[in-house]
């Protein structure tokens, strides 16, 4: 039992220590995994005494969820107005990187907030976009100028997404480096005879499992896994609850499922896009044009994927961590054939960035598939790559 400091030796911060704590494992293993118990443990004081600051996790949830975006906010407001976007930039990557660990709850978990916190964030993230924008037009004016911003912000916020290490210097100019271009970047639909993807197919469901998997998707994808019930996915295939279970033998086997099925989708879309093509160059933007391409046409299954996966059970968890780690290996060794100056872990960190730009990108065209769409979108990554 962990032993609950006096009065007297309690620290003042302990509100805080117990926001970044709970960031932590929220990030590493979702709202709903995560206890308050293992909380307390982290910030080494009692579950009893992190109620006396919060009442609910909810409630330690939301302000963990907001804290990132606050923080951004409020360095923003100490600049002064004339900053250029360099000067801004490298702000909010100092912010970010300071607070890596805990920083990523907004990104996928947020589908739990309420939808007044959600409203909330979308505000507060809304001026940071807005501060960028006006900064980047001090410097003349630009097309497409906040989809640009928020898909640089996307590429600076990816570094919350995995833990790839590297000297905080050298990672601070890297993201630098990399926002900066994708700003630059003219989101024109040049690319568009490069981006004419054809993705392998979903399979068609021919079987009540394949019925399931297919009905349980979109569930979880707008209204998050935890708050799905085996009743609704019951309802949405024409069956009684009990009857999931001859098919599945429960709710995270079916997340388990989609989470391989969006693993081989997305391994066959990357084998088909560089089999014929032997240019490094061209290979990389092959697997850009491919991610951006099963992004749009995959949404749900994409954000079911990334979003819930941590929430997974180890042993299943694993084949999909693997998955991961084999097709960020591809782009890794492309990208570094392209530009030979990068070491791994800087290759590494400019794959996530990559797809940073692609998740805030597509979000802010509401994931609207077109061709043009897709074309801006795979430029804006080769932007965050450097090509």
């Amino acid at each position: 039992m962990t032993a609950e400091p006096t009065a007297a030796t309690r620290p003042r911060n302990r509100r805080q220590l117990i926001v970044e704590a709970a960031g932590r494992l929220f990030s590493e293993r979702g709202y709903h995994a995560a206890s308050m118990e293992e909380i307390a443990a982290g910030v080494g004081i009692t579950a009893t005494a992190v109620y006396r600051h919060f009442p609910n996790k909810y409630a330690l949830f939301a302000e963990c969820a907001h804290v990132m975006v606050d923080r951004l906010v409020g360095t923003l407001d100490e600049m002064p107005p004339e900053a250029a976007p360099a000067d801004v930039l490298t702000a909010l990557i100092r912010v970010t990187v300071a607070h890596r660990a805990s920083g990523g709850v907004y990104r996928w978990e947020a589908r739990y907030l309420d939808r007044d916190d959600r409203r909330l964030l979308r505000a507060k993230f809304g001026r940071v976009v807005g501060r960028v924008t006006e900064a980047v037009r001090r410097e003349g004016p630009l097309s497409d100028e906040q989809l640009r911003v928020v898909a640089a912000l996307g590429a600076i916020g990816s570094i919350t997404m995995h833990r790839t290490s590297i000297a905080q210097r050298r990672l601070e100019e890297l993201l630098l480096a990399c926002a900066l271009r994708v700003i630059a970047t003219d989101p024109v639909p040049a690319m568009r005879s490069t981006c004419s993807v054809e993705l392998p197919a979903l399979p068609v469901a021919r079987s009540r499992r394949a019925e399931i998997l297919a009905a349980a998707v979109p569930l979880f994808a707008r209204d998050g896994f935890a708050n799905v019930t085996n009743g609704q996915i019951a309802e949405a295939v024409g069956l009684a609850p009990s009857a999931l279970y001859r098919h599945y033998p429960g709710k995270v086997d079916i997340l388990a499922a989609a989470c391989l099925q969006a693993a081989g989708l997305l391994a066959q879309a990357v084998d088909r896009s560089l089999q014929e093509v032997a240019d490094p160059h061209d290979a990389v933007v092959a697997l850009a044009a491919t991610y951006v391409a099963y992004s749009f046409e995959h949404t749900a299954l994409t954000s079911v994927a990334e979003a819930e996966c941590v929430g997974l059970p180890a042993d299943l968890q694993r084949p999909l961590v693997l998955a991961q780690r084999e097709h960020i290996a591809v782009w890794e060794q492309q990208l570094r054939l392209v530009r030979p100056e990068l070491d791994p872990r800087q290759a590494r960190v400019l794959v996530h960035a990559g797809f940073g730009v692609v998740v805030e990108a597509g979000r802010r065209l509401r994931w609207q598939d077109s061709p043009d769409h897709r074309a801006a979108v795979t430029s804006l990554v080769a932007g965050a790559l450097g090509l």
